[in-house]
């Protein structure tokens, strides 16, 4: 019980920032035919009972290539896409629509096991995706393989302000008539960008983007992407990681890659500091920049473990509010994981890097590093020559950083009359 009071007290701040929002949820095939299926329609009434504006786009690759096989057709593929000759689009109709259904009856099903138990749960769609040919690329014609002219905005919103669930398919219309197979990527970035959607987000196999040493990558700038697609090459993780940064692009705040195999990997990337998955965003979910008055609660909740340990000397809320404007801070989701502070000491050409500290579970990315460039940035500019450093316990740290052990003589008279002798801390020093 405590750990579920824990986490709802955490989780709080993303349902009343998620209230109201629109997100695009998009879902492969594979996605629908996986085990966990049952559990991401119940996390998305969830999402709906909490007022989140719901678009849901479904894929069906793999259950069109198992109507293709069971009539004894050929799929054929250029560039990765799906050649839609007449005999294909046939199959494509017949699984998108059942599967169409099968999904609207999933949302029905949960219902009675769901937060919104009582109430009714309206599934809404219909010709609401607008698409031309491909046409003949390369000497190959496509066929009926499209995409996506525009979506319907208005009537999408429309209908999420009757709070229904709007559930689009991969396939799309023309004004003549014709009917195109679209990929569920391009419906899902498309509908996003449109609607001015808050978030886009992607389900795949994986937890998100596996980086060459097969670690999660938990943050990507939309710049950053060309890289990692290089080195991906063609396979999904690729399509996923392009319609993510296309999104933002276009204009989509945030876009999220999160694994349709891993229960709760949709509300863990939805209602927790960290998320399970990768975000892409314009934005930076993690920066480093100067304190402000509001900040000293979330300072104190940083260092007053640190000085119960007698590892920082202590600062009541008065000293931090008084020295506010000494302290540099990283920021994550309104969080403040670590800080730093730069006093110049007076009569002189030097300064002090004091209260250096980085919240227990952000030790491992370099945090110490940015805030240290920062402070020495901060220190030039005020035309300091030396920093100094008093430490009783990282003294290793700060000499692998290029400070060298120094003494009390070597402070300034300023500060070497405040020296606590008890605290016996180690000095260094470092020419700027």
């Amino acid at each position: 019980m405590p750990d579920y009071v824990n986490w709802l007290r955490h989780a709080s701040p993303y349902i009343n920032a998620h209230r109201d929002c629109t997100f695009v949820v998009m879902l492969p095939g594979d996605g629908v035919e996986h085990p966990n299926f049952g559990n991401i329609v119940h996390d998305l009434v969830l999402l709906h009972s909490l007022g989140v504006r719901l678009v849901l786009v479904h894929g069906s690759r793999p259950q069109i290539e198992t109507r293709l096989t069971a009539r004894g057709l050929t799929p054929h593929y250029h560039h990765g896409m799906r050649i839609t000759d007449a005999a294909t689009l046939e199959c494509v109709i017949d699984a998108v629509g059942q599967l169409r259904i099968a999904i609207e009856a999933r949302l029905s099903m949960d219902m009675a096991s769901s937060p919104m138990q009582g109430s009714r749960l309206r599934v809404a769609g219909g010709n609401l995706v607008t698409a031309r040919p491909i046409g003949v690329l390369e000497g190959v014609d496509y066929h009926h393989t499209g995409e996506v002219r525009r979506v319907d905005r208005k009537g999408i919103n429309r209908l999420l302000d009757e709070r229904s669930i709007v559930l689009l398919s991969p396939l799309g219309y023309s004004p003549t008539g014709e009917i195109f197979n679209l990929a569920c990527e391009d419906v899902a970035t498309r509908a996003a960008i449109d609607l001015g959607a808050d978030k886009l987000l992607l389900f795949g196999a994986d937890l998100g983007l596996i980086d060459e040493n097969g670690r999660l990558v938990r943050e990507l700038r939309p710049q950053q992407v060309p890289a990692h697609l290089q080195r991906l090459g063609s396979n999904y993780q690729a399509e996923l990681l392009d319609a993510a940064a296309e999104a933002c692009r276009g204009g989509v705040a945030r876009s999220h890659i999160v694994s349709y195999a891993e229960d709760g990997a949709l509300l863990t990337e939805l209602f927790t500091r960290d998320g399970g998955g990768t975000l892409v965003a314009q934005e930076q979910f993690e920066i480093v920049r100067e304190a402000a008055i509001e900040d000293v609660g979330g300072l104190l909740d940083l260092i007053s473990p640190l000085e119960e340990q007698g590892i920082l000397v202590r600062r009541s809320r008065e000293v931090l509010e008084r020295e506010i404007e000494q302290f540099s801070v990283v920021e994550r989701e309104g969080m403040i994981i670590a800080c730093a502070a730069l006093y110049q000491i007076a009569d002189s050409d030097a300064g002090e890097l004091a209260c250096l500290a980085v919240n227990p579970d952000y030790r491992h990315g370099g945090r110490g590093d940015e805030l240290l460039e920062r402070i020495e940035t901060r220190a030039r500019a005020q035309g300091l020559k030396t920093l100094f450093v008093l430490t009783t316990r990282t003294a290793h740290w700060f000499r692998e950083r290029g400070f060298v052990p120094s003494s009390v003589e070597r402070l300034p008279s300023a500060r070497a009359s405040l020296y606590n002798y008890q605290r016996n801390s180690k000095i260094f020093e470092k020419t700027l």
